[in-house]
């Protein structure tokens, strides 16, 4: 795919969705922190749910170790994996009290020291909570990418190198969300929806599903 098709794609999502953000509920990087934590093989829609009644208890690293790991299992046990999660954030939110002064920081090898979280998650907190133009590549982008043709590779890393390479930089800082979008309701994985995709003359998948 070449330059120009690239950014006649992101203008288009980009028309689409002025101000595309994450459908995480969060008010604080610290409460996305934990509700990208607790989104690991999760819908958002479960997370919002669990969070509404966790965040307007505690808010806080401090607050969420008071709750005890029981206290959180409480508001989070609908969640997959919640046991691990739980343990996860506990120490996590332990790690930041002792070493960032209760604040999340916003160095990757910081954030990626932190239990629970990854090299995705890291690139979801400074993308969406600092506005770094990172790109966190989750199943649906991974899929976009690769069958678009717009940032090809064989791995979650490799796609990631290809997309900061190749995206036009107006469109950096809002890709991630443009394009996990994309493939979480149009560019689905059994059937994607082509005859309603807004990119579908600039895609190059070779099996599009006819209008």
């Amino acid at each position: 795919m070449n330059k120009e098709k690239r950014h006649r794609i992101f203008e288009r999502l980009r028309n689409a969705n002025p101000a595309p953000t994450t459908e995480l509920m969060y008010e604080t990087p610290f409460e996305l922190l934990i509700a990208v934590i607790l989104s690991a093989q999760a819908t958002d829609r479960s997370v919002n749910k669990a969070t509404a009644s966790l965040f307007p208890l505690a808010r806080t690293p401090a607050e969420i170790l008071a709750l005890g790991e029981e206290g959180l299992k409480s508001h989070i046990r609908t969640i997959g994996l919640f046991n691990s999660k739980a343990r996860n954030i506990l120490k996590t939110c332990a790690i930041l009290i002792a070493e960032h002064g209760g604040e999340v920081p916003r160095e990757r090898k910081a954030l990626e020291a932190l239990p629970g979280v990854g090299r995705k998650t890291a690139n979801v907190i400074l993308n969406t909570a600092f506005g770094e133009p990172t790109i966190a590549v989750d199943t649906h982008i991974f899929r976009v990418a690769n069958r678009t043709r717009l940032a090809e590779g064989k791995t979650p890393l490799a796609v990631e190198q290809q997309l900061l390479r190749h995206v036009p930089k107006p469109f950096q800082k809002d890709a991630h969300h443009w394009l996990i979008l994309h493939g979480r309701y149009v560019c689905v994985a059994r059937t994607p929806h082509c005859p309603h995709c807004i990119i579908a003359d600039l895609c190059e998948f070779p099996d599009k599903r006819p209008d």
